[in-house]
């Protein structure tokens, strides 16, 4: 290669580089797109699927990963789904209630959801009977050790190509809104 197409590429490089890279350091984030339409695309993506990814936090800090059946997000796009309270999840969800579900649909070409809130555990037989389906007589006999895990929303990622949701090109982080009550991880605008 010559030294003019080198030192034009590491000017390239130079001049790219900033902005890839915001004034804290961290990643820039992909333009924040209309709120309903990104949720209206995460839940495309949850109703095509029977089931998701629970991942929680176990006694040394790793991840532990496993597969729930979980019932269509509410309007608030809280979730539910049941779980045996002797389970080991419902002890990791007792210690550190940081969660996130994980939702794949690739195989239709539509793409993924994360939703990362905090759960929370209930044995309220209203509830349960509210949301109680058939399997549930025999995998909890008599609804005993049946608990109901909640997961509150705080922070979704979305990526639906259907909906024209797809990484930014300079980083490949997904679209992302923030979904707690106080908007502290808000991308900047």
């Amino acid at each position: 290669m010559k030294r003019s197409a080198v030192a034009a590429l590491i000017s390239l490089l130079a001049l790219s580089a900033p902005a890839l890279i915001s004034a804290e350091g961290e990643d820039k984030q992909p333009p924040v797109p209309d709120r309903a339409a990104l949720i209206a695309a995460a839940r495309e993506t949850m109703a095509a699927q029977t089931y998701c990814a629970l991942i929680t936090i176990d006694d040394t800090g790793r991840p532990q990963v496993r597969t729930m059946n979980p019932f269509p997000p509410d309007d608030d796009m809280v979730v539910w789904m049941a779980t045996n309270t002797r389970s080991r999840k419902v002890q990791q969800i007792r210690k550190d209630p940081r969660v996130t579900l994980y939702y794949s649909n690739h195989g239709s070409a539509i793409g993924y959801v994360a939703l990362s809130g905090h759960a929370e555990l209930t044995e309220d037989m209203a509830e349960i009977q509210k949301r109680k389906r058939a399997y549930w007589d025999q995998a909890f006999p008599g609804l005993k050790n049946l608990t109901l895990i909640k997961v509150i929303p705080e922070w979704l990622d979305v990526l639906n190509y259907k909906a024209g949701l797809s990484n930014a090109p300079e980083t490949f982080r997904v679209p992302s809104i923030d979904l707690a009550p106080t908007p502290a991880r808000e991308p900047a605008k």
